[in-house]
């Protein structure tokens, strides 16, 4: 989601200052009272920023004598190699950086506890941690010592692999190391291949419907609405690592929404247009079935396009939809997490230009801002390992998967700013999608919502307040990883849990503290539950689609792969 609302245009280092966006107790502060609070934190950080400068000097200090109390984290890759402890120079370059890193760190924790703004926080953070990151001895030839051993080892080649890869990077991939090798996988032969057929397909969406693995099937379809971010086969990667594949085990009927990748042709595209494609995919799948309603499950960003369906279903007295669920969505975004580093109104109003010049935001500019979420992991990690070290990227099918990304529309990705920055879904009235004012409250249809403990980008306490928002039952599943391996999340993983518990109340933590930790993955609780909400068994169908939305080629079909029939 955070991708959704940056600028190609702006490297996500430019971010504005604090008073682009002051804290809600700054905003109506006006005269003694406003000058001083102000004035009160100006004195605070000042004195914040001389005591972290004295003992960042006295730590500086107990390096240089050689101190014992200055130490990477156990699990930091950047400073394993041996070097770092017994070479005396390289470790009191480690210990440096550490020392100075830890000091702006403090800061922007001490930023924090005096009460400023959670999105100035964020801001605050955001550039720190880039810029930390980036300063990293590690991230240069003679810091890095491991590097320099395999240029010793190998008489040099790793350091002219590295060159090439570099050169190769700055010709293909916009200056950003490459973090996977995209020629190793294939879409229809190693990711996407669960069997299926595309039954529908407009300017928008193609509709596919899954085979039946088993000889009975439950008689009310899922329709899974992915983001329109991406391509849909990340809940199709590979046997075993498939969420469609595991849900045709369980006797469901499977269709998915595969959205076209917009061009600047399509910069008009917005939420009418995504709405109402998952409409016209919710009566496909009705009339192919027979069923009069259907299931449906949002993931991420899908799951706002969803929210807005049920909302105008809701209004008109549409039943066509008899349970929703949700996988890692975030429909209200007052919540603090790192999305508020892009929450500065210059950096919004940037985004929105560009996107409005350019049609489109590319899925370039989308795949580096949220490499910059993480830059240790997704961006300097792969800049020592093929730059440095000369390797080549690794070869990995989720990471193929994020590096075939896709465009958002012009006119998308102004309402998801507006969603953004006004918080708009929440509050009523506020959007209007499909000629009906959005009021959360009037969805009363079943949910079933899904947070992930370690998730950077839709905090799972943001999550939970989907069960809040909605005015139908609710259950609410947290899932132990991050925002991707909650999704990628097969049973079987022994590393793997989730917490479930009673019903949904107003407190997160309050649920969580009460909750019921299961070894294994979400994926085992959502089936059953959708399951008791798929109706009776039936025999599975002989074949796919009917008379009237006949199958027009095989599952993933055209729009996953840019290909659109004349």
């Amino acid at each position: 989601m955070t991708a959704l609302l940056t600028s190609p245009d702006v490297p996500p280092t430019d971010i504005p200052p604090p008073s682009d966006d002051p804290a809600p107790t700054e905003r109506g502060g006006v005269g003694e009272a406003g000058s001083g609070i102000a004035g009160t934190r100006v004195v605070a950080g000042t004195r914040a920023v001389a005591e972290e400068a004295l003992r960042l000097g006295r730590d500086l200090g107990s390096i240089v004598r050689g101190t014992d109390h200055i130490a990477p984290a156990p699990k930091d890759a950047r400073f394993a190699d041996p070097a770092w402890t017994s070479n005396p120079a390289y470790r009191r370059i480690g210990q440096a950086y550490l020392a100075w890193g830890s000091t702006l760190d403090r800061l922007v924790d001490r930023y924090e506890s005096a009460g400023a703004d959670w999105r100035d926080v964020e801001r605050a953070r955001f550039a720190v941690r880039a810029l930390t990151s980036g300063m990293a001895p590690t991230n240069t030839l003679p810091g890095n010592p491991a590097a320099l051993k395999r240029a010793i080892e190998t008489g040099g080649l790793s350091v002219l692999r590295g060159m090439g890869r570099v050169l190769e990077d700055l010709r293909h991939n916009g200056g950003m190391p490459a973090q996977t090798d995209r020629s190793a996988f294939a879409v229809g032969r190693d990711l996407g291949t669960t069997k299926g057929s595309v039954v529908y397909r407009d300017d928008v969406i193609e509709l596919i419907q899954y085979s039946p693995a088993t000889a009975r099937v439950r008689e009310r379809p899922l329709v899974i609405v992915p983001p329109p971010i991406g391509r849909f086969y990340f809940l199709d990667l590979r046997p075993g690592r498939s969420f469609v594949e595991h849900a045709v085990s369980q006797g469901l009927q499977v269709f998915m929404i595969s959205w076209r990748n917009p061009t600047r042709k399509q910069a008009s595209w917005d939420l009418d247009t995504y709405a109402e494609r998952v409409r016209r995919a919710v009566g496909v799948a009705r009339e192919v079935t027979g069923s009069p309603d259907v299931n449906t499950l949002g993931f991420c960003a899908g799951g706002i396009i969803q929210t807005t369906l049920l909302n105008h279903l809701a209004a008109i007295g549409d039943r066509s939809v008899h349970s929703a669920a949700y996988a890692v969505t975030l429909l209200d975004f007052d919540s603090p997490a790192p999305l508020g580093a892009f929450s500065g109104r210059r950096l919004l109003d940037l985004a929105r230009l560009s996107s409005r010049a350019r049609g489109v935001i590319t899925a370039r500019a989308m795949g580096s801002v949220f490499s910059w979420m993480r830059p240790d992991d997704l961006v300097f990690n792969y800049v020592v390992n093929q730059w440095l070290m000369g390797e080549a990227p690794p070869a990995f099918d989720i990471l193929a998967w994020n590096a075939d990304g896709t465009n958002l529309p012009a006119a998308l990705h102004d309402q998801f700013l507006q969603i953004f920055r006004d918080n708009a879904l929440v509050r009523p009235g506020a959007m209007t999608v499909l000629g009906t004012p959005v009021d959360l409250a009037s969805i009363t249809v079943p949910t079933y919502v899904t947070g992930a403990l370690t998730d950077h980008l839709t905090p799972w306490t943001g999550c939970y307040r989907t069960t809040q928002l909605l005015s139908g039952p609710s259950t609410f599943v947290l899932s132990s990883s991050g925002h991707i391996q909650s999704l990628v999340n097969p049973p079987g993983n022994p590393k793997a849990s989730y917490f479930t518990g009673g019903e949904a109340g107003p407190d997160p933590e309050d649920w969580r503290a009460t909750a019921e930790r299961h070894s294994g993955s979400w994926w085992e609780s959502w089936a059953p539950w959708t399951v008791e909400r798929s109706g009776d068994l039936v025999d599975a169908p002989a074949a796919l689609g009917s008379a009237a939305h006949p199958p027009r080629e095989a599952a993933p079909g055209c729009y996953v792969r840019d290909e659109v029939p004349a």
